[in-house]
């Protein structure tokens, strides 16, 4: 079996009931979230050897964190005890023309405060196949950025591929820092995953003849983004998703990838959205699975596209899907008509 390890934070999500507001609610709904979290959930859904590393506060929050990803089947061997607390972000889900709005309260928590002596990558990553993170883990603090360097480079050094999804978060730390930090990181990437946003913050990149606000998508220039991105970091493959922003409520959805000198693209979906956090990490999910599995680049895209779909319909951040769910949708059926 295929071996993946994640490395990042995992968060208490509380959300507002249904479509309420932040100003309005008198409860949240609880569970738990995080980009390199999601993607583990994924791919243990689909059968792979997930383990996922992070360092949570040594009491019964962090516990409740812990068992939420053994509930799936993560491997949380090498998860770290130790520190204050928790990071906790608060959504607001929007509908219509309304957006959703997500407020952070992460300062101090315990990934972001861990050190090197938290993680034995060599131990870490005996026997691994795959190591995956975010843009968001280098932007936690200074410390998240040296550790993310150090895991980067011990998985280089035991011949495990590595990905990246971008992730740029504003709330974390500016275009500038970003730049700096994840193009040290770039180095060791074979895989990058991002949108039309990540490239031309994070690296200057810009599809040129976009707005995403109007629905409007150039190929040609998604195609010359992927191709600088790869030619400047010597990836061996880079994918871009490409969200068509009708509404909160309504998108366009499809994806191209980048590999060998060749462009593919995925079919595209009209998804009404139940709740688009994690929509990304689980397109990550499907690209890995796909990637790690040796589908082939068309296959792997539309895998991942497939899967990020069906996650845009399932309340919280994880994608609790299965493969063969996934490979139905591929396939052509996505009617939605009830399975009896």
């Amino acid at each position: 079996m295929k071996k993946v390890v994640t490395f990042g934070e995992i968060m208490l999500r509380l959300s507002t009931p249904g479509y309420q507001r932040f100003v309005q609610c008198d409860s949240f709904d609880v569970c738990y979230a995080g980009g390199e979290a999601n993607v583990s959930i994924s791919l243990a859904n689909f059968g792979l050897d997930a383990s996922f590393v992070t360092k949570v506060p040594k009491n019964e929050i962090g516990q409740s964190a812990v068992n939420a990803l053994r509930r799936y089947g993560v491997d949380t061997t090498y998860i770290a005890r130790g520190g204050s607390r928790l990071g906790i972000y608060f959504l607001e889900t929007g509908a219509s023309q309304r957006p959703s709005k997500v407020i952070y309260d992460r300062a101090g928590s315990a990934i972001a405060e861990a050190t090197a002596a938290d993680f034995n990558w060599q131990e870490i990553f005996k026997n691994c196949d795959w190591f995956h993170f975010t843009g968001i883990t280098p932007a936690l603090s200074d410390q998240m950025a040296q550790v993310t360097l150090e895991a980067c480079k011990a998985a280089k050094a035991m011949g495990v591929t590595v990905s990246v999804d971008l992730n740029y978060r504003k709330k974390l730390w500016s275009p500038e820092k970003a730049g700096q930090v994840m193009a040290g990181l770039m180095e060791y990437v074979d895989v990058c995953i991002g949108n039309e946003e990540d490239a031309e913050v994070v690296f200057g990149i810009k599809a040129a003849e976009t707005d995403v606000t109007r629905g409007e998508l150039d190929h040609a220039a998604y195609e010359d983004v992927a191709k600088q991105l790869c030619e400047r970091f010597n990836f061996k493959c880079a994918a871009i998703t490409l969200r068509e922003s009708h509404s909160a409520s309504v998108n366009g959805w499809s994806a191209m990838l980048y590999s060998n000198n060749k462009s593919y693209w995925s079919k595209h979906y009209n998804i009404h959205i139940v709740d688009r956090v994690g929509g990304g990490d689980s397109f990550a999910g499907g690209l890995i699975y796909g990637l790690l599995t040796e589908m082939g680049p068309q296959d792997s895209l539309e895998f991942a596209v497939a899967a990020s779909a069906l996650k845009h319909t399932i309340p919280g951040d994880f994608n609790l899907v299965t493969k063969e769910e996934v490979e139905t949708l591929m396939k052509g059926d996505g009617s939605g008509r009830v399975q009896r």
